[in-house]
C-alpha cells in the first residue's frame, strides 16, 4: 500500500522525501510556535490573576479574542489582512517574502497567539488552585508581589498544570495542518499533493496519519515524563485515592 511513497515524483525526489521535508516544516512550526505560545501564555495567565484591574482586563480581552475566533479565520487574518494594515513599505516587504517563509511566519504567529490564549487559561487555573496561604506566607517573608509570583506561585502552578498542558502540546502539532490554506507545504499539504499526483489518496493520507500519531504519542510520553519528574509530592491522584481509602479504616480502628 505504501510502496507508492518509494516512487519518484515530478521533481525527481521520492514521495517519501516529500513527506520528510514536510515533516521538518511541521516540526519547526510546532516547536517554535509552542515555545512562543508558552512564554506569552504564562505572562497573560499571570495577568489574569493580578490585582491591577487594567492589566487583568487587558489579559482577559486577549484570551477572549484569540480563543474564540476559529484558528482558520486567524490564519487568513495574519496572512491576508495584516500586511494591508501595516505601513505600505512594511506590508509590501511581507508580501514579497520568498516561499515558504512568506507563509511560515504568518502561520507561526497565528499558532503562537492562538495557543497562548489557551495556555493562559491553564496558567490562570493553576494559580487559582493554589491555597491562599502560599501568597500570605510569601508576604510574611517580605517578598514583593512580583517576587511572589516569580519564586512561589508560578513555579508551583506550572508543575500542577503539566497534565492539562499535554493536550495543548499535542494540539499544536495538529493545528499546523491549517497552514496548508495559506500555501505552506507542511505534512497535510504535502500528503494532498501526493494524492493529487498519484491518485493514491489512502496511501498518502494514511502515511500522514501515522506520522501525526507518532508525533502525538511522542509528545504525550515526553509530557508524562516531565510531569513525573517535577510533580509536587502529595498531589498524585493515586496517592489521594490511597489516603481516602486508608483514612476511614484508621478512624474505625481508633474508635473500637
Amino acid at each position: 500500500m505504501f510502496t507508492v511513497l518509494l516512487e519518484q515524483g515530478s521533481d525527481g525526489r521520492t514521495y517519501l522525501d516529500w513527506l520528510l521535508s514536510a515533516l521538518c516544516w511541521t516540526l519547526g512550526l510546532a516547536f517554535f510556535g509552542w515555545w512562543i505560545a508558552f512564554a506569552i501564555g504564562v505572562v497573560v495567565g499571570i495577568g489574569r490573576t493580578v490585582k491591577n484591574r487594567y492589566v487583568a482586563v487587558a489579559a482577559r480581552l486577549y484570551v477572549e479574542v484569540f480563543r474564540n475566533i476559529p484558528v482558520l479565520v486567524q490564519m487568513f487574518l495574519w496572512y491576508f489582512v495584516l500586511p494591508e494594515l501595516l505601513p505600505t513599505a512594511t506590508g509590501n516587504w511581507i508580501k514579497q517574502m520568498p516561499p515558504p517563509w512568506g507563509a511560515f511566519y504568518p502561520a507561526l504567529l497565528c499558532l503562537s497567539f492562538y495557543t497562548a490564549a489557551r495556555v493562559a487559561e491553564q496558567v490562570r487555573a493553576g494559580l487559582e488552585a493554589l491555597p491562599p496561604g502560599q501568597s500570605e506566607a510569601a508576604a510574611a517573608l517580605g517578598l514583593s508581589g512580583r517576587m511572589t509570583y516569580r519564586f512561589v506561585l508560578v513555579p508551583q502552578a506550572l508543575r500542577l498544570i503539566i497534565p492539562s498542558l499535554t493536550s495543548e502540546v499535542m494540539g499544536v502539532y495538529k493545528n499546523t495542518s491549517v497552514a496548508l490554506t495559506i500555501g505552506l507545504l507542511e505534512l497535510t499539504a504535502q500528503a494532498k499533493q501526493i494524492s493529487e499526483e498519484t491518485f493514491q489518496t489512502f496511501a498518502a493520507f494514511g502515511a500522514a496519519t501515522v506520522i501525526y500519531l507518532v508525533l502525538a504519542l511522542a509528545a504525550y510520553q515526553l509530557m508524562a515524563w516531565i510531569d513525573k519528574k517535577v510533580r509536587i509530592p502529595g498531589t498524585s491522584t493515586s496517592q489521594k485515592k490511597t489516603r481516602s481509602i486508608k483514612a476511614p479504616r484508621l478512624q474505625k480502628g481508633t474508635s473500637s
